[in-house]
């Protein structure tokens, strides 16, 4: 048994089943990515390192929309031509296109498969950030999406922040409000003793001087010498 082995384990005197043909795999595989992304791509399967790549699941995925199970179209801009979606994550998508009244805001870890930004799609440039200081999917960052889109990049520390805020208000301010208070929920949702956050970098440059620093500290983060600083209360 490898040393990294977890689970429960027992010895077994049933016979191994045959394996899989070529075609029950491809099938079962083009299935199981469509439970988990919905839409499936080139891309999509490159970041899941198939063996045999994209072709290995084509011909499943064109023979199911040929059944009508799925469908075939150009959903997702910027990604590949052969796009192949489930029903449901299409409505899905059909129901984001216009803005809810309260933002909708997820936190993802970096490397989560949830997140597509640095596997499926690209990740956008922050516009205040120095070349080579761009966001990964590293061990221990976590994301920030609203309405779907990227809008934080928190690194490992919790002590550099990289904001994708919209060009204009009042969509800007929205975004950079919604960010400070899943921070704030963030840092005081923890366990007592590990409450607080401080940021002491947001787009490379000094916290307390960054242009959405009010807004932070109307969520109740407070000017220090280290930069932004949120202490739980009594």
């Amino acid at each position: 048994m490898p040393p990294t082995a977890e689970g429960r384990w027992a010895l077994t005197t049933a016979p191994l089943a045959a394996p899989p043909s070529a075609t029950d795999w491809a099938a079962a595989m083009a299935s199981q990515l469509l439970a988990r992304h919905g839409i499936v791509t080139r891309e999509t399967v490159s970041s899941e390192a198939v063996d045999g790549g994209f072709q290995a699941v084509y011909q499943v995925l064109r023979a199911m929309e040929e059944a009508g199970r799925i469908r075939r179209g150009y959903f997702v801009a910027g990604l590949g031509g052969a796009q192949f979606a489930m029903p449901p994550a299409l409505d899905l998508l059909r129901s984001m296109r216009d803005l809810p009244d309260e933002p909708r805001t997820v936190v993802l870890a970096a490397t989560d498969p949830a997140n597509p930004y640095g596997a499926i799609v690209r990740w956008p440039r922050a516009p205040l950030v120095e070349e080579g200081r761009g966001p990964t999917r590293s061990a221990g960052a976590r994301v920030i999406l609203v309405d779907g889109e990227l809008a934080g990049y928190l690194r490992r520390g919790e002590r550099e922040l990289l904001l994708f805020l919209p060009a204009a208000e009042p969509a800007l301010a929205r975004v950079a409000r919604e960010v400070a208070r899943t921070l704030r929920h963030l840092a005081l949702a923890r366990e007592e003793g590990r409450r607080g956050m401080l940021l002491a970098e947001i787009d490379g440059r000094e916290a307390t001087t960054h242009p959405a620093a009010a807004v932070f500290i109307d969520e109740g983060f407070a000017r220090s010498a280290m930069g932004l600083q949120l202490r739980p209360g009594p």
